[in-house]
């Protein structure tokens, strides 16, 4: 779903899921969406059931970092934090090694926790994130950021690596998603951020695995959102160009290329909007409505970098 659309339908979402349950109730289908979350009293300071939710003017209070350690995550996390968000926990495959990051938001007056998760071990996800969840008291937001890039000249020569890099890219987000999505919609409220990319509107040659695994994430990300619309819990796509990081260093910068900073200050735009779609830098929506559709031949030429 482009986000131009996102506004129209969303108008009048609560007489919408109300008629949406009613019509699952007659017909006996469950297609479209969730079940309606049940209600859950507010008290005084905008919290339900007396855990933290979102302050009074709207600022996040709490975040869970699926790939802590990512450049984008870290300077999402400190703009939040200086936004008034008191509560970081960062889910990485090494908690030792984002030490000083956990120091450093404490510093700035969050309480900043660290807890091991691994991408690739599926079968983990429910517990660590069910644990994270209940360990925290309630998450106003999960930033998803982890994945790999890969070198698409040593993937070809070698499947089980490209399984790997599928494994974790779609089918570790697929399972953590799912995990985040079944908390948020018990607590009643949230919103989850995708960091998917550019890289999967068309798939080049030159990074076939991974611009597949992001088009996967990214068409599963939108699917996720539209089943959330009832339960209240937003889901943000971003899609990101070439960013320069640790993880792109020695490639050639694409045009329009952004830095970690950027695509961070996109990133607490989109989630004050709710924006269902956020491109950093925005004209890579605009070019990328022509370059989806140029004939093969074509593509084949232009994304040749």
């Amino acid at each position: 779903m482009n986000s131009w659309m996102a506004p129209a339908l969303r108008i009048n979402t609560a007489h919408t899921t109300d008629k949406m349950i009613s019509m699952r109730v007659l017909t006996g289908s469950s297609y479209g969406t969730y079940p309606k979350a049940p209600d859950r009293p507010t008290t005084v300071d905008g919290s339900t059931g007396g855990v933290r939710m979102r302050d009074a003017v709207g600022n996040v209070s709490s975040v869970l970092v699926l790939g802590g350690a990512s450049e984008i995550a870290t300077e999402t996390v400190r703009r939040l934090i200086a936004q008034r968000c008191r509560t970081v926990t960062l889910a990485v495959r090494s908690p030792a090694k984002v030490a000083d990051l956990l120091e450093e938001y404490r510093s700035a007056g969050a309480t900043a926790t660290a807890i091991a998760f691994d991408g690739a071990a599926t079968a983990t996800h429910a517990d660590v994130i069910g644990r994270a969840f209940g360990d925290a008291g309630d998450i106003d937001v999960v930033l998803s950021a982890f994945g790999q890039l890969g070198s698409q000249a040593e993937l070809d020569d070698d499947p089980t690596a490209a399984a790997e890099l599928v494994n974790v890219n779609f089918a570790g987000q697929v399972s953590a998603l799912t995990a985040c999505a079944a908390e948020m919609r018990r607590q009643g409220h949230g919103t989850i951020v995708v960091i998917s990319s550019v890289a999967g509107e068309r798939v080049r040659k030159d990074n076939a695995v991974y611009g597949a695994t992001k088009a996967g994430l990214d068409g599963f990300a939108q699917a996720l959102g539209d089943r959330l619309v009832g339960p209240g819990v937003d889901v943000v796509i971003v899609r990101p160009g070439f960013v320069h990081t640790a993880m792109t260093e020695g490639l050639t910068p694409a045009p329009f290329s952004t830095t970690p900073d950027r695509v961070a200050d996109d990133i607490v735009e989109g989630i004050r909007r709710k924006s269902a779609i956020v491109w950093s830098p925005a004209i890579l929506r605009w070019l990328f409505t022509v370059m989806r559709h140029l004939p093969r031949p074509v593509w084949r030429i232009v994304s040749n970098r």
